[in-house]
């Protein structure tokens, strides 16, 4: 059973865990105030024309109220007269009724259409948002759990937030609407403005007691949410198809999803059929409060105390006023609601990257004098207890073409991310031309790494923007991206397929085409080719290459890059021993250092492992 599985269960032992109370709600809505301010941001022609909108369409309620009295009244008073009928007072009267309803039809589609073209700026302001603040955090944020439950909670408020913006402006539209109202009924009489309370409290207080718990739900769920989503892809994907098929998996995925699925709808069920019974309850109070209301001003109508038209007036009058505070007590609670989850994108937003420039950056030389020292450096990942690599120390000259060389697991890749500065070692430190590298500037020191590696990215994109992605600054530099494809060998790939470098690659949108596992390899060593970096990293990018292939890239790759510091990973012992220098990790330590000739000599691990290799090709 899966670790989120396990959890799928405690939380559904445990539903009142993250539950939020009335008070955390209410506090929920300090939210609104900046939420309202990146959509004034986002266009303040359509904000400020939204709101004059609302405000218009808040009084014409109590407008086509009072005329439909004067309406009724007046044909009262021409049904009582004997004679010649002047009709012109009514017909006036009546054109009125019509203009009124026919501007708020209108206003309430401009309504419409602005909340509709705002939300759709607001979703691309906050996804733009979201995407340019998770580029500057660490990489090890993103390899931690948690971290992938704030992103997710974030990246769902990017759509499912715009609503709120509607929510609380129609929240006000109505608190106005109510306010116009209130007036004729409290000059009539005043307890029927208590009676109405009476009526929608209670269904108020409810809505916010269950909007607690499915926030609680909706929350605590967050980690087997996100494997429901990944089950659902990996069960329909193109990247997934070849082992379903070959391995039968379909059943096992299925079962997996339905395990999972079902205990969050049982719990979801039993959550929705206890709101919807004693909302049913709730909600008769209130129609037996205005009934009551109802009745009473009937009597004062049959008694001459109003005429009919003051009847219908107040009649109406109640009759909105109920439904525009059950609206609001019941929206009320969703924008609380809305709110808490607001507070998951801000909450994202305000995480900071502990990987930061100095005061006072220093730009990487030009070109590098020394090399890169590292000093007992040790790094541990997030909520680990093992050390990844620790007690390195070893000067990888200006130049040199250094190969990394160990089993799997032996610190390798963490090593080279150290070296781009993607890690922060947990203890030591690394030095360029003598300086720590916690004092360069961050931005000019990854410009100056170039780095490919072995799980790099298929983009479902053109073979131009695949290699463009090394520089993206380049992406119009057609020559340079061919070029580079040239270095790489990617265009003999490219010049096959139907539209060339405009070619879309891989499956997932129309007329793409899917390349082996060779050619996507070329492809994303063209990356780095086009990046004019003094450090170039290769971490395993040929593995889907024989052996006589990735020794012809790497050795083209040695050609090209004269005069430029290099790091190659690979299992392959011919290949490795093209480098200058090999490192030779063992459970994240340094077990050998030197060229090829000199750990033969030394006749350690590496040259056990050499002959052993060696041999498989006899």
């Amino acid at each position: 059973m899966s670790k989120q599985t396990k959890g799928a269960r405690a939380a559904a032992s445990q539903p009142n865990s993250d539950k939020k109370s009335l008070r955390e709600q209410m506090g929920a809505l300090r939210n609104l105030p900046r939420f309202f301010g990146l959509i004034w941001s986002t266009s303040k022609s359509m904000t400020t024309g939204n709101v004059l909108l609302r405000l218009v369409k808040a009084a014409l309620p109590l407008a086509l109220l009072y005329v439909g009295k004067l309406i009724i009244d007046e044909v009262i008073r021409l049904i009582a007269l004997t004679g010649e009928r002047d009709l012109s007072y009514l017909w006036l009267l009546v054109a009125a009724e019509l203009g009124l309803g026919i501007v708020s039809d209108l206003i309430s589609r401009a309504i419409t259409l602005l909340d509709s073209l705002l939300g759709d700026l607001f979703s691309n302001k906050t996804s733009i948002a979201l995407i340019e603040h998770a580029a500057t955090l660490d990489l090890a944020q993103f390899e931690d759990a948690t971290f992938y439950d704030k992103l997710e909670r974030a990246r769902r408020q990017t759509v499912t937030r715009v609503v709120l913006m509607s929510q609380v402006l129609a929240q006000m539209q109505d608190i106005i609407s109510i306010g116009f109202l209130a007036v004729g009924l409290i000059a009539f009489n005043p307890w029927l403005i208590l009676i109405l309370l009476v009526a929608v409290i209670p269904s108020f207080l409810g809505e916010t007691h269950f909007n607690e718990r499915t926030y609680s739900l909706s929350r605590s769920w967050t980690p087997e949410r996100r494997e429901l989503d990944y089950l659902r892809y990996i069960g329909a994907s193109d990247e997934t198809a070849k082992e379903i098929k070959t391995f039968n998996l379909s059943g096992f995925l299925s079962s997996r999803f339905k395990l999972l699925s079902d205990r969050y709808y049982l719990l979801n069920k039993s959550l929705i059929v206890r709101r919807a019974v004693w909302g049913s309850v709730l909600s008769l109070l209130g129609t037996l409060a205005y009934y009551g209301a109802y009745v009473f001003i009937l009597f004062q109508t049959v008694a001459g105390v109003i005429t009919v038209g003051t009847l219908t007036f107040l009649a109406g009058s109640f009759s909105n006023m109920r439904g525009l505070l059950q609206g609001i007590m019941t929206r009320f609670s969703q924008i609380a609601e809305s709110a808490l989850y607001l507070q998951d994108l801000f909450d994202f937003l305000a995480l900071k990257p502990q990987i930061t420039p100095p005061a006072n950056p220093l730009l990487v030389p030009r070109p590098i004098q020394i090399g890169f020292t590292f000093e007992n450096v040790g790094f541990k990942y997030h909520n680990s207890e093992r050390w990844a690599v620790r007690h390195l120390s070893f000067h990888l000259k200006a130049g040199e073409k250094l190969a990394l060389v160990g089993e799997n697991g032996a610190g390798k890749t963490t090593l080279v991310k150290l070296l781009a500065r993607l890690y922060e070692p947990t203890e030591g430190r690394i030095l360029l031309d003598g300086i720590d590298l916690r004092d360069y500037d961050l931005n000019d020191l990854r410009h100056q790494v170039g780095i490919i590696f072995q799980d790099y990215v298929k983009f479902q994109m053109s073979a131009s923007d695949n290699i463009a992605i090394g520089q993206i600054s380049n992406i119009s530099d057609t020559d340079r991206i061919q070029t580079s494809a040239h270095k790489s060998l990617a265009d003999l790939v490219i010049q096959r397929l139907p539209d060339k470098y405009e070619q879309v690659l891989g499956k997932r949108f129309n007329n793409g085409v899917e390349l082996s596992g060779g050619e996507w390899q070329k492809v994303a060593l063209a990356r780095a080719y086009m990046r004019e970096a003094q450090l170039l990293i290769l971490d395993e990018p040929t593995s889907a290459l024989d052996a006589r292939a990735e020794h012809e890239v790497f050795l083209r790759f040695s050609e090209l890059i004269s005069g430029k510091t290099a790091v190659l990973i690979s299992h392959r012992f011919s290949t490795v021993r093209m480098a200058d220098r090999i490192l030779f990790l063992e459970q994240g330590q340094l077990k050998e250092f030197g060229s090829h000739e000199e750990l033969l000599a030394q006749n350690g691990k590496y040259a056990e492992l050499f002959h052993l290799q060696a041999q498989g090709y006899l």
